[in-house]
């Protein structure tokens, strides 16, 4: 059997979260598509449930033994998932290995490497893919098509509000890995990274200047209710009311979760495991007193809005993150063109032509207002299914390993929706919005580009 008819040959490197719950599962979930043949993980516990999940994949503690073993175990690609401050080095010893690789956003953490991977992925030509998600979901797929489409005639302007659910902000930005900026990357990268890539994506161009502001305004010491400890099982007082109460979290309300994110607790996932888990984690700990606060811990308020230097034909963007709702699923994009708005399920459109294949579920007419048009609008159903909170980023994990795995087998990783350029302009886009809110002044995308000596990027997809 030929490489392109076979199961395509995987080797995940970083058997946590992602590499496990989101790449992992999707390779075991579809044999006759990919086989995982080796995990590499200095966790023996992570490592060995992937590779025995997958059928008894070998097993290399240190990622190195796996890289200069990828002749060896017949590696058609490699999924890189290990954390963020070693994203280039692993990277870099792929590419140097000639395998097409996923390598989990961010691409690096600082500007320093992200300018090492350019440098080098762009000197070897590397089959590079960045595990930017949301591009692969349903209802962000049929957006761009009608965007492209021009249904909704020229883009104006493009708005997205990112809710992060106040239980996600806690785990992932107060409590859990990205806690500090300086040691993980700004969370306008680690986390707005997936808006930034959508806002490139759908406008079709890097920005022309980028402006952001925001603060940690909420999660410091001096919010803390009077009398609560380091720990939440140490006698909160306000353990009844408090929303971020770990042991309502992490053992009632997920009591019937053991993968994401009650996994990240330890190995022992019962009721006892778990509040053995808090009582000394930093799960555990009291959003309030999780950490020295700094200008550079992730702020939990955030607008980056792209300026068009008064271009009439540029598009003009605004991304804003509210950390504080219920339900963190909710992007809600508006692309306005003839003052239109599009809805998070259901676009809301100008009376045109719809792009062929989506479904029309009616056609309104709204009364005509004086001095106004009359309302015609579309209503367009889209398969979004409801993943839950905790799940799948909408179906986007899933639908960039379905490409993935497709574009290993034809050759075509780094191209197309998987191109590297894109995810280049996005992480650069990230980095400049943390240099404006630090400094508090519009950065001129192209001088600063210039400025950090990445070169130009390509036009692409």
């Amino acid at each position: 059997m030929s490489a392109s008819e076979r199961p395509q040959r995987i080797v995940v490197i970083g058997a946590g979260g992602r590499g496990r719950d989101a790449y992992g599962r999707w390779a075991i979930e579809h044999p006759d598509r990919a086989r995982i043949v080796a995990v590499a993980d200095p966790a023996d516990d992570r490592r060995g449930a992937l590779a025995a999940a997958a059928g008894g994949a070998a097993e290399y503690e240190d990622w190195r033994g796996a890289v200069a073993d990828l002749g060896v175990l017949g590696a058609d690609a490699v999924v890189i998932a290990v954390p963020d401050a070693l994203h280039v080095d692993v990277a870099i010893a792929v590419a140097d290995a000639g395998i097409p690789f996923l390598l989990e956003k961010p691409a690096a953490p600082t500007i320093a490497e992200l300018r090492r991977l350019a440098r080098h992925a762009r000197r070897t030509s590397s089959a590079l893919a960045v595990g930017h998600v949301l591009r692969f979901t349903p209802f962000w797929r049929t957006v761009k098509q009608i965007v492209d489409s021009g249904a909704i005639g020229r883009s104006i302007t493009i708005e997205i509000r990112e809710n992060i659910g106040f239980w996600h902000f806690a785990h992932s930005y107060v409590r859990g890995n990205w806690h500090r900026s300086e040691a993980s990357g700004a969370m306008v990268l680690t986390k707005t990274s997936h808006d930034l890539d959508l806002i490139r994506w759908l406008a079709g161009s890097a920005p022309e200047s980028v402006y952001s502001i925001g603060e940690l305004t909420w999660f410091r010491p001096e919010n803390a209710p009077a009398g609560a400890p380091e720990f939440c099982v140490q006698g909160c007082p306000v353990a009844d009311s408090c929303p971020f109460f770990a042991p309502r979290y992490y053992v009632d309300a997920l009591a019937d979760v053991t993968g994401h994110p009650v996994h990240l607790l330890g190995t022992d996932t019962t009721p006892a495991g778990r509040m053995a888990a808090l009582r000394t984690g930093d799960y555990g700990r009291c959003v309030y007193r999780r950490r020295q606060r700094c200008r550079r811990s992730p702020a939990d308020h955030h607008d980056v809005p792209r300026r068009p230097d008064g271009d009439p034909d540029r598009i003009r963007v605004h991304r804003r993150e509210h950390p504080q709702c219920h339900d963190h699923r909710l992007r809600r994009p508006a692309v306005r063109a003839h003052g239109e708005r599009r809805d998070r399920r259901r676009p809301v459109l100008p009376a045109a032509v719809l792009p062929d294949g989506l479904p029309l579920v009616s056609h309104e007419v709204g009364r005509k207002a004086p001095m106004d048009h009359a309302r015609h609008t579309l209503r367009v159903a889209i398969p979004n299914p409801d993943l839950g909170d905790h799940a799948g980023h909408g179906g986007g994990d899933a639908g960039l390993m379905s490409e993935f795995v497709d574009a290993v087998r034809l050759g075509t990783v780094g191209t197309g929706e998987l191109s590297f350029e894109t995810a280049l302009d996005s992480h650069l886009m990230a980095f400049s919005a943390e240099e404006s809110r630090l400094s508090g002044r519009p950065i001129d995308f192209a001088e600063w580009s210039a400025r950090i000596d990445v070169p130009a990027v390509e036009p692409s997809a």
